[in-house]
């Protein structure tokens, strides 16, 4: 049996030739299996030939940008992806969250920190970035319940597809049914790597998904002065 099936497997979509080598190099020494591709259409390719762990995607690329490419993927993939980006804009950073991706790094970044964002966005994968409290194996909110277990949320019995962020935003309210969860405690739950903004990002994003009108929530609430809370009205 081959060693390196049991390596989690990246795919590098950058444009740049000599960056897409020098890191399919580099994470290969650290662990990986990688595979690349140079633009959208030839990861669409990769994507529907193998299964991957992880997507490093560059934003800024001919034809068909990252952000859009993330966009598509998302209606029917929610494999991790992390987003590498030339723009230093919070604008550009937010736009990437709302679209979906799991993380992102700003250009240029240091080889290891790229390292470390990866098994970080990995290990949040695999352990859905479990709270210090056991969660409830299902919580339900009016037609839709969340196997905290599996990371599965339906409505009606129908899937509904998540991010793996959004999958340790659900775990972390599904623990703590009913209770006011501050930023700060939510981003402790969820992952080092996320910060107070990315937390109202990932909030607005998961209503979207979860809430008849996600403009008056019912069942993700803002709790003044304290955060958000999950219920069942």
């Amino acid at each position: 049996m081959d060693a390196s099936a049991d390596k989690p497997h990246i795919l590098v979509v950058d444009d740049d030739t000599r960056l897409r080598e020098l890191l399919k190099s580099f994470l290969s020494r650290n662990g990986f299996r990688v595979s690349t591709a140079g633009h959208a259409a030839e990861a669409r390719q990769r994507l529907a030939a193998l299964d991957f762990d992880l997507i490093v995607l560059d934003v800024m690329m001919p034809g068909e940008t990252g952000l859009a490419f993330a966009t598509q993927l998302r209606r029917t993939d929610n494999v991790p992806i992390l987003m590498l980006t030339a723009m230093g804009d919070t604008k550009d950073r937010i736009a990437g969250l709302e679209t979906g991706v799991d993380d992102y790094l700003g250009k240029p970044f240091e080889p290891r920190e790229l390292l470390l964002r990866i098994q970080s966005v990995l290990r949040r994968g695999r352990s859905g970035a479990a709270p210090p409290a056991e969660p409830q194996r299902l919580a339900t909110f009016g037609p839709m319940q969340f196997d905290a277990e599996l990371g599965e949320l339906t409505q009606k019995g129908k899937r509904v597809a998540l991010t793996d962020a959004e999958v340790a935003l659900l775990r972390a309210f599904a623990s703590r049914m009913g209770e006011p969860l501050s930023r700060e405690t939510l981003c402790k739950m969820v992952g080092s790597a996320v910060n107070e903004r990315a937390i109202d990002v990932q909030v607005t994003r998961l209503r979207r998904k979860i809430e008849p009108d996600p403009s008056f929530p019912r069942y993700l609430r803002t709790v003044r002065g304290q955060g958000y809370r999950l219920v069942d009205a």
